[in-house]
């Protein structure tokens, strides 16, 4: 419940700014509040509060989209063209205004929840087609001015405005379920996440090693074991967290490395530098599963000259990973997995439009490129 508020929040901005607006608006005259229409008043209100919350709502959308900005421009001149329309024709509650208000009603939906109003087009398009042409017979063919206003006061220009709360309460039920949806497949993402990072591979080898120098009485076998430790306690438990600090999958990695470097009895080139604020806060485990590859498919299939090459550094709040190694070409040609598939699953849940994944490969090195934008 506390992350449906938080996501939503633009809305409760959007209450603060538009009631004072409307009282300062009756206030100056330049509007007036009807008493004896408290419905309309709530519709109307309803619309206007949900047009000035949506903007801010998909404010980092916008920022981005600068199509959307001039649609948005578009839509307000036709806005104050249906006023000047309105303002020079002779006719109260004219049609034609109403045309315009309603194209101008249905751009709104469209470019602030384009999802959401294509989905129910057929059934918004009827409710205010209908809506429209029951209008437009009232008032001009019920009568006189006269008998159009006590017509007014029963189904009123309301009718227009009914189906809004209903359409508000739609949509925020759609994104409920999408954020139900979203926490589903983040934990069995997670879930995958922990199975992929348990690896009973890695795990026996270091045993077998640990294994042997317990059985050499070397001064390692504390160390190995307090590594080890670590990092399984680091799995289990931190793993389950939404983020954590830097410096703890720092690490984490560290640990990973000089694990492996007890088993090597060749020369292998290991650099891993980092310049970063490690108080800075990420998802965890991802880096590893980009490290246990490069491990996996590179230093383990090649007898000499065997490189791997990681840097970790953050500008202003995006935390850049760059990661290089060689490999036998025939022993891997392309570094495809559960791994990497699962990786990119997580980006798309917890950094979506917020990450950047790049790996290629050229002639026997391997190369990433990692960026991700925290808050």
């Amino acid at each position: 419940m506390i992350d449906f508020i938080k996501k939503y929040k633009a809305f409760g901005i959007g209450l603060l700014i538009i009631v004072p607006i409307i009282l300062i608006l009756h206030q100056i005259k330049f509007i007036l509040i009807p008493d004896d229409a408290p419905i309309e008043i709530f519709l109307v209100f309803t619309f206007w509060w949900f047009m000035i919350s949506l903007p801010i709502h998909k404010l980092d959308y916008l920022k981005k989209n600068k199509r959307t900005i001039y649609k948005i421009g578009g839509l307000m001149l036709l806005f104050f063209g249906a006023m000047i329309v309105d303002s020079n024709m002779r006719m109260p509650d004219n049609p034609i205004t109403f045309l315009l208000l309603l194209i101008f009603l249905l751009g709104s939906i469209y470019i602030l929840t384009p999802v959401f109003f294509t989905k129910y087009l057929k059934l918004i398009l009827a409710i205010y087609v209908s809506a429209m042409l029951y209008f437009t017979y009232v008032r001009l063919f019920s009568g006189d001015l006269e008998t159009y206003r006590e017509v007014r006061k029963g189904m009123a220009i309301s009718f227009f405005f009914i189906p809004i709360p209903l359409f508000i309460i739609l949509w925020l039920f759609e994104q409920w379920k999408w954020l139900k949806t979203l926490q589903a497949d983040k934990s069995k993402a997670e879930l995958a996440l922990l199975k992929t990072q348990i690896n009973p591979h890695f795990f026996f080898n270091t045993l077998n090693n640990l294994y042997a120098l317990t059985v050499k009485n070397s001064d390692q076998a504390p160390g190995v074991i307090l590594k080890l430790s670590e990092m399984m306690r680091y799995t289990i438990y931190e793993g389950k967290k939404e983020f954590v600090p830097l410096k703890d999958e720092i690490e984490y990695l560290n640990n990973y490395i000089d694990l492996h470097r007890i088993r090597y009895h060749k020369s292998v080139d290991i650099q891993f530098n980092s310049t970063v604020d490690e108080n800075m806060k990420v998802a965890p485990l991802m880096y590893i599963i980009l490290l246990e590859n490069a491990f996996k498919h590179g230093i383990e299939s090649i007898r000499e000259g065997a490189f791997l090459h990681m840097n970790l550094e953050n500008i202003d709040n995006t935390i850049h990973f760059s990661l290089s190694n060689n490999f036998e070409i025939n022993e891997s040609e392309e570094k495809k997995g559960i791994g990497l598939a699962n990786l990119k699953q997580r980006l798309e849940l917890i950094y979506p439009k917020k990450h950047e994944l790049k790996l290629s490969i050229k002639d026997n090195i391997f190369k990433v490129d990692f960026k991700i934008q925290v808050t």
